[in-house]
């Protein structure tokens, strides 16, 4: 999409959205591609449209054969994880497709405005849903996450999909695990039956972050949610035997 049709198409698509949720908000609606809004200005937020374009020229580039998709964890591999990244990942071409904030409705939208456009990875990465967690039922967010994987399987059915269960959560100040974290456990098992061990595949590290029921260690997770330098290493770890195997 050329950058100055955007706002057309902007304007047009969240129209869309709106007249199909006229008695709720977009919150209520993981599965239905939405770009994340600004509550004051009542259009699309200003850096997330900038982080979407930024997104849509990688992907035009057609150079990235690994794709991370995801909200503000998976953004940090840019901040916390940076060290981390390029050592873990840099010979599979690897691109971080992750905005903080963003909701399962946010990364469907921008999969079908550009980000897959161009682009012919070997897999992708997809950790995606702990911001639905306080508004949406786990029902719903586990079907917000299916219509991702279909959309990626749809669009880019060359690559594999490594599907990771929603990350553990936990409260402030103690880090025990709470009714958000309850509610992404449930996430976690409907997603699961998405593997079908060929082109999509399903992997819970969760304990490899908060062995058994917690608290979670702030070295790990500072606020509980968030990634360490530390956590960032736990995770490349976790996923690299089975990422080594997917990008053959």
């Amino acid at each position: 999409m050329k950058r100055f049709l955007l706002p057309v198409a902007l304007a047009t698509l969240c129209g869309v959205a709106f007249l199909r949720a006229a008695d709720k908000p977009a919150a209520q609606l993981p599965d239905v591609a939405a770009p994340k809004m600004d509550a004051k200005t009542g259009r699309p937020q200003e850096a997330f449209v900038k982080l979407h374009q930024s997104f849509v020229k990688i992907a035009h580039e057609g150079q990235a054969k690994l794709v991370f998709l995801g909200d503000s964890i998976t953004h940090g591999w840019s901040g916390n994880g940076k060290d981390v990244w390029p050592k873990a990942f840099g010979p599979y071409l690897p691109a971080n497709f992750g905005i903080g904030g963003d909701r399962t409705q946010h990364v469907l939208w921008r999969i079908t405005n550009g980000e897959l456009e161009g682009i012919r990875p070997k897999a992708f990465v997809v950790m995606i849903g702990t911001n639905n967690s306080r508004d949406d039922s786990a029902e719903g967010i586990a079907k917000g996450i299916t219509k991702i994987v279909q959309t990626l399987r749809a669009k880019q059915p060359q690559a594999k999909v490594l599907l990771l269960a929603v990350f553990p959560r936990g409260s402030k100040p103690d880090g025990q695990l709470n009714e958000q974290n309850d509610k992404l456990k449930k996430v976690n098992a409907i997603i699961a039956k998405l593997d079908d061990s060929q082109h999509v595949f399903y992997l819970d590290i969760g304990n490899k972050f908060v062995p058994g029921n917690g608290p979670i260690d702030k070295e790990i997770m500072p606020d509980f949610l968030h990634l360490s330098a530390k956590g960032y290493q736990i995770w490349a770890d976790a996923i690299g035997p089975k990422l080594a195997e997917l990008m053959k």
